[in-house]
């Protein structure tokens, strides 16, 4: 007599299945790492936008108006950030505030955000300019040359001295996704030099 014959069903086997799952697995990990590394990439160029929006616009303000946007009492070069604490700065670049800027010329174009992130920010009506902000949510730190030299040296909490900027009036820069000015956890401060 014959032994029965073993037929194999139709289908897969668990292992066979496993190894699909894994491989599947991988590929997604991989997409999802180089998605976000491209992501990264995109609000470093947005950040970099907007920095160099802002030298523009402190470039233009000079070429109108033979001087660096303030109140006229500061000296030497010193640094505003775009908080709260540079809603006058932002105002002028903007062409609202018409004392300084007294054509009301709107030197500085950005895109408003939402949630202190990645734009122009205003208050809940809409009419006070509150700050502008980087993709990462905090604020574009910039370096102006009231003394009128040409030379700025913005300091970095990484550099030892200062970096020595010959020929401009202007330096802005953001600290980049950790927050944290000069090399932080990764060097990833965004800037216009």
């Amino acid at each position: 007599m014959n032994a029965p014959t073993r037929r194999r069903s139709n289908g897969f086997t668990l292992v066979e299945l496993l190894v699909v799952i894994l491989i599947i697995a991988a590929l997604a990990t991989l997409g999802i790492s180089a998605g976000l590394k491209q992501i990264d990439k995109a609000k470093r160029m947005a950040s970099l936008a907007v920095a160099k929006g802002i030298e523009s616009a402190v470039n233009n303000f000079f070429t109108e108006y033979g001087s660096m946007p303030g109140d006229g009492t500061e000296t030497g070069d010193a640094v505003v950030k775009t908080d709260a604490t540079g809603v006058e700065f932002l105002e002028i670049l903007l062409g609202e505030d018409t004392d300084i800027n007294t054509r009301g010329i709107k030197l500085l174009q950005v895109t408003e955000g939402k949630n202190n992130a990645n734009g122009l920010i205003y208050d809940t009506t809409g009419d006070t300019v509150t700050g502008l902000y980087d993709p990462w949510g905090g604020p574009y730190h910039v370096m102006l040359d009231f003394d009128l030299n040409e030379t700025v040296s913005p300091a970095t909490a990484a550099a030892v001295t200062a970096t020595k900027l010959n020929g401009r009036r202007v330096a802005v820069w953001s600290n980049g996704a950790d927050g944290v000015e000069g090399g932080g956890e990764k060097e990833d401060d965004v800037k216009t030099w």
